[in-house]
């Protein structure tokens, strides 16, 4: 998915529905939704060719301004899906290694992080969470390492996850656990992808 088409989606998923004027409206007026626009912005000009990258540094400048007035560490090299809605925001930590599916929803305090084990031949293993599509993760929650969160699936606020989680599954607790299966995804306003 090309970053203009994603960032279609992204605004879809703030409105209903996108247009120019929503996504400008969403720039100007939505601290959380800067962050993703300023991150599309600099993923379309690194893709790009010729002379358009050479302002890469200006909007990378412009990515990290976003982020920090928005309180987030949000790479701009994430590899995040369309449809993305960051919820408050707030404290919100990503890693680079991340990979975060399409019409996924993240609340504030959610942290997506590297996780380094000890092999018991001595090698380090890292690993970095995946998100799938359609994926809720609510206020405080914790997924580290290289996990895969089943599509469709809701972390509730505070879960600390540290295994794969399951297709259309509820999760809750430190540690987490499965409260429920099968459960119906929570994707508000769903871009057509």
């Amino acid at each position: 998915m090309t970053p203009w088409n994603a960032l279609k989606a992204d605004t879809h998923r703030q409105y209903g529905r996108f247009s120019i004027g929503c996504l400008l409206k969403g720039f100007v007026s939505r601290r959380n939704f800067r962050v993703v626009v300023t991150m599309r912005l600099c993923q379309g000009v690194a893709a790009g060719k010729g002379m358009a990258r050479i302002t890469l540094p200006v909007f990378k400048l412009l990515h990290r301004w976003a982020t920090h007035s928005a309180a987030m560490d949000f790479p701009w090299r994430t590899d995040a899906g369309g449809g993305l809605a960051l919820t408050h925001g707030w404290g919100l930590v990503i890693n680079q290694g991340a990979r975060i599916g399409n019409n996924v929803t993240l609340f504030h305090g959610v942290t997506l992080g590297r996780r380094d084990r000890i092999a018991r031949d001595g090698e380090r293993v890292t690993g970095f969470p995946v998100l799938e599509d359609e994926v809720w993760v609510g206020p405080n929650a914790i997924i580290v390492g290289g996990v895969t969160i089943g599509r469709g699936s809701r972390i509730g606020g505070g879960a600390f996850i540290t295994d794969d989680i399951p297709p259309y599954s509820v999760v809750a607790g430190n540690p987490a656990a499965i409260v429920r299966n099968q459960c119906t995804p929570d994707v508000m306003n769903a871009a057509p992808l």
